[in-house]
């Protein structure tokens, strides 16, 4: 976000240097200093003008380095995903947002996830598409993380293409074929490593077509309904 851009939203929301200043915690002449240039836009500053104006969460700056991100708690995802704006947890109490591409990841690294939270996270995908993938990509791989990654991207592109967002769904498709470059040889769950030999084998033989391109045990598909 640059001190142009500021200008731009400030404007589009009809707020005067006085009324925006006073949202941001600044005063009016330090906010015409950051709209000249003159002064850095803080990661703190970025967060608040996302909430003031109204804009996009993929705005909000990454606070932590993509590659370090840490598994968070059930409770904690379900309060994320919420304040991104989840319609399935529209009841839940909201926190201090945070970047897209970090919930995502956070939420692929557990490994104790409870099936709803994964239905959410194609949600992310498709709701954000706009997100740094270059960068989402390479961290994924980092963590290890890209059967994963890579599979939530393919569901969240079926239903784009059962949309018919073409746009979208071929942009989604070439990270699925570079996560697809570096699949990893293994077989693993959507992040439930706890579930029962009985599911496995289960899952096995029933899951979808995606999954198991994926090797994945989960039976996660693309119901429109989850997306809507």
């Amino acid at each position: 976000m640059t001190g142009t851009q500021l200008v731009q939203y400030r404007k589009h929301n009809k707020r005067t240097q006085v009324e925006a200043a006073r949202e941001l915690g600044v005063s009016q002449g330090y906010l015409s200093l950051l709209e000249k240039g003159k002064r850095p836009l803080t990661d703190e500053l970025r967060a608040k003008a996302v909430w003031a104006f109204h804009l996009s969460p993929t705005e909000m700056p990454v606070s932590e380095n993509l590659f370090d991100v840490q598994a968070v708690s059930n409770d904690e995802l379900g309060t994320d995903l919420a304040t991104l704006g989840y319609p399935g947890y529209s009841h839940m109490k909201r926190s201090k947002p945070k970047h897209p591409a970090v919930v995502l990841l956070s939420a692929l690294k557990g490994n104790d996830r409870e099936p709803r939270d994964m239905e959410a996270l194609p949600w992310i995908v498709l709701t954000f598409s706009n997100m740094d993938w270059p960068r989402l990509v390479k961290a994924a791989k980092v963590n290890d993380l890209q059967n994963r990654l890579g599979f939530v991207t393919t569901v969240a592109r079926e239903v784009t293409e059962s949309r018919g967002d073409e746009k979208t769904a071929l942009k989604l498709r070439r990270y699925e074929v570079e996560l697809e470059l570096s699949m990893l040889n293994r077989e693993e769950t959507l992040c439930r490593e706890g579930m029962t030999n009985a599911e496995r084998k289960w899952l096995v033989t029933n899951r979808p077509d995606s999954a198991k391109r994926w090797r994945l045990l989960t039976d996660l598909s693309p119901r429109l309904e989850n997306y809507e």
